[in-house]
């Protein structure tokens, strides 16, 4: 699908605030609210717009800790890698996992509530994980910054 500029306004209207009304983000785009509502409905059905969150707060709900675990496992066969990753899906507290390049297979976001919290993470869930024959973890000092938005171009 091809974006114009008001298909780029939409979007950025709505990676702001996901939360508007269609007549709300009608006028922001300039069009009338039904011509609005067939380009989000075109946008979504191109899988452009992939879904609607509401973006929580880590750190309020308990989950203030970020650690990265670098994965490796014993061998890259198709059914190593097809296991680990249904495995990992399944553990609430990996937010991210991504098959790497590199050294390590995949890397993982983890959230847990603090150090104690991850032992029992790394211990229980992780290290039994299928095919995990090595885990690297970094802790997060701190967030500098988080973005949930991102540019959009003409695709």
């Amino acid at each position: 699908m091809r974006l114009d500029d008001i298909d780029i306004a939409i979007l950025n209207e709505l990676q702001s605030n996901g939360r508007l009304t269609n007549a709300e983000l009608a006028e922001r785009a300039g069009l009338s609210p039904s011509a609005c509502h067939r380009r989000v409905k075109a946008l979504e059905g191109a899988g452009i717009i992939d879904r609607y969150v509401a973006i929580l707060s880590e750190e309020a709900l308990g989950r203030g800790i970020t650690v990265y675990v670098q994965v490796t496992l014993d061998n890259q066969k198709r059914d190593t890698l097809l296991g680990f990753e249904a495995a990992v899906e399944a553990v609430p507290e990996v937010m991210e996992c991504y098959l790497m390049s590199g050294e390590a297979d995949y890397l993982v976001r983890v959230l847990v509530r603090d150090a104690n919290d991850y032992e029992r993470v790394h211990r229980e869930v992780l290290s039994a994980l299928p095919g995990v024959a090595r885990l690297h973890s970094s802790f997060t000092i701190r967030r500098v910054f988080s973005r949930t938005e991102m540019p959009v171009v003409d695709a």
